[in-house]
């Protein structure tokens, strides 16, 4: 690996989208079989995204959402397994905590399955009392009667 062709970019426009699929195919097995267009309406609603290139290669991929000063959460980080134990994981992440919609953030979230001493490493501490999860099943959730004014 030469590091002076590795590039890191938070331009959402810089993002190939099916570069973004094949990765996730390969690295993210939380993330296999996203659909091209769900994955273009998630990275349109997260501030910031951090893409990370070799040449022309995508190999690593990270966002975020967040109200830039209360709480963000951290979402979808994946290195390719060439890249792996190389520090570009850390430096993704670190990369995505720097950024100016970040910084100055009072808590940040993340859910890992088996990366947990990963996210340590970096800073994170566990946190067993404030992770809840509501999986949206639309048959079962009444669609309130309410207008909503764009402002």
């Amino acid at each position: 690996m030469n590091n002076t062709q590795i590039k890191f970019c938070d331009r959402k426009s810089e993002i190939d989208l099916y570069q973004l699929q094949e990765l996730f195919n390969i690295a993210a097995f939380w993330a296999k079989g996203r659909s091209i267009e769900d994955m273009g309406i998630a990275i349109a609603n997260s501030q910031p995204v951090i893409s990370v290139r070799d040449k022309e290669r995508l190999i690593g991929f990270a966002r975020a959402t967040s109200d830039g000063i209360y709480r963000a959460t951290i979402w979808d980080v994946v290195i390719h397994p060439d890249y792996r134990g190389t520090g570009l994981g850390s430096k993704l992440v670190e990369t995505l905590l720097s950024h100016p919609h970040m910084h100055r953030v009072e808590r940040v979230y993340l859910m890992t399955t088996h990366q947990q001493g990963f996210y340590k490493k970096i800073g994170f501490q566990s946190n067993s009392s404030t992770t809840m999860v509501l999986y949206n099943q639309p048959n079962l959730m009444p669609t309130p009667e309410i207008q909503l004014q764009e402002s």
